[in-house]
C-alpha cells in the first residue's frame, strides 16, 4: 500500500491508478511528517514538495531524509525556478533522494522503475574545475579526474594510485574505484572502494579535496568527471584482443584523452599507431616502478592534464 502527501498537487495525485493507506493534505512541518511515519510501513509515499512547510530550504529536505527511506519516496516538484534549478536538483541528489518529477507521468514510471545515482548523475554539479594563472585549481572547487581502462587490464588502478602518490606533493588528493576492491592491496586510507550506488554520497564526504581520482571501471556516467584519461595497453595480443571485442572502438574514441599506459613504444611506434588508429595520442607511459615515490614522467602527464604545481622547474624553486 502507499502513502500520498498532497498540498498544491492534490487534483493531480488522486488520478493516480495506485492502491493508497493513507492521504494528506495540507502543508506540514517536516517534524510532523517524521512523527507520523516513523513506524509506518508503505510502499511507496508520493509527497507533494509544496506539502512541506518551507520546501525550498534545502535544510528542511535534509532533516526528512535523514528520516525517511528515500528510496521509497516520489518527491512531485512544483514548478517554480528555485525548487527546477541545477543547484536545488543537486543538493537533492547530495542528499541521497533520486526519485523526483514534476508530473503524474514522471511519478507513475518512478513508482515501477526506482531511480539510482546513475540515473540523475547527469545532473549533479560537484563543481568545476577554475583554472587560476598560478596553479591551475581554484581554492575552492574540486577536479575530478576519471581514470578508465579500454584493454582489458590496462593498469588503471594502480595508476591512480601512482599518481595520488605524485600529486599528494602540491595537493590534497585521494583515489575511488567504484564496483571493485582492488585498493585495499595498497594500504592506503586515501583510496576508497565503493559500489556505483555510494559514489554520490562518498563525493560529498570528500569535496574538501583539491584532486579526486576516480577508477571509473564500467560506471557509465562519466559526466561527473571534470576531465578522463582512457587507457590503452599497446601490446599486440591487448589490441587485437579489443579490436575483436569492439571493431568500432577507435571511432569511439576519437577527440577523447587516450593514454598509452605500460607501453615500450618509441615515439615513431607512437606516429604508427596513430596512423593506423586514427586516433590522437595524449600521452606515452613507459612501464614505472610503482614503489618509488617520485616518478618524474607522471609529473609531465599531470602537468599536461592541467595540474601546474607538478611543473618540475616550479616545483624545485619552492
Amino acid at each position: 500500500m502507499n502513502v500520498i502527501i498532497a498540498n498544491k498537487y492534490q487534483s493531480l495525485l488522486t488520478t493516480l491508478e495506485i492502491d493508497v493507506i493513507k492521504s494528506m493534505n495540507g502543508v506540514f512541518e517536516v517534524d510532523e511528517l517524521l512523527r507520523t511515519f516513523e513506524n509506518f510501513f508503505f510502499n511507496k509515499m508520493i509527497l507533494d514538495i509544496t506539502a512541506i512547510k518551507n520546501y525550498d530550504n534545502i535544510a528542511n529536505i535534509q532533516r526528512l531524509s535523514v528520516g525517511l527511506n528515500m528510496e521509497k519516496v516520489i518527491l512531485l516538484l512544483d514548478d517554480s525556478e528555485r525548487t527546477l534549478s541545477s543547484s536545488y536538483l543537486s543538493k537533492l541528489i547530495s542528499l541521497g533522494i533520486y526519485n523526483f518529477t514534476t508530473n503524474k507521468e514522471g511519478v507513475m514510471y518512478l513508482y515501477s522503475n526506482t531511480n539510482t545515482y546513475k540515473d540523475v548523475a547527469h545532473i549533479h554539479q560537484l563543481g568545476d574545475m577554475d583554472e587560476t594563472p598560478n596553479d591551475g585549481i581554484s581554492d575552492t572547487k574540486t577536479r575530478i579526474l576519471g581514470v578508465k581502462n579500454i584493454t582489458e587490464n590496462a593498469g588503471a588502478t594502480t595508476l591512480i594510485y601512482m599518481l595520488k602518490k605524485q600529486l599528494s606533493k602540491n595537493y590534497s588528493v585521494v583515489g575511488v574505484e567504484v564496483d571493485k576492491s582492488d585498493f585495499i592491496y595498497f594500504h592506503d586510507k586515501e583510496l576508497v572502494s565503493l559500489s556505483s550506488k555510494d559514489l554520490a554520497a562518498e563525493l560529498m564526504k570528500i569535496k574538501n579535496k583539491k584532486v579526486i581520482l576516480i577508477d571509473l571501471k564500467n560506471y557509465e556516467h562519466e559526466e561527473i568527471c571534470n576531465d578522463i584519461i582512457y587507457l590503452i595497453e599497446p601490446s599486440t595480443i591487448k589490441l587485437n584482443k579489443l579490436m575483436q571485442k569492439d571493431a568500432r572502438i577507435f571511432e569511439k574514441l576519437l577527440g577523447k584523452k587516450v593514454v598509452l599506459n605500460m607501453s615500450l613504444l618509441s615515439p615513431k611506434d607512437v606516429v604508427d599507431f596513430e596512423y593506423e588508429s586514427k586516433i590522437k595520442v595524449f600521452f606515452n607511459i613507459p612501464p614505472l616502478d610503482e614503489r618509488k615515490n617520485d616518478n618524474l614522467a607522471l609529473d609531465v602527464l599531470l602537468t599536461k592534464l592541467g595540474f601546474i604545481r607538478q611543473n618540475n622547474e616550479q616545483r624545485s624553486k619552492r
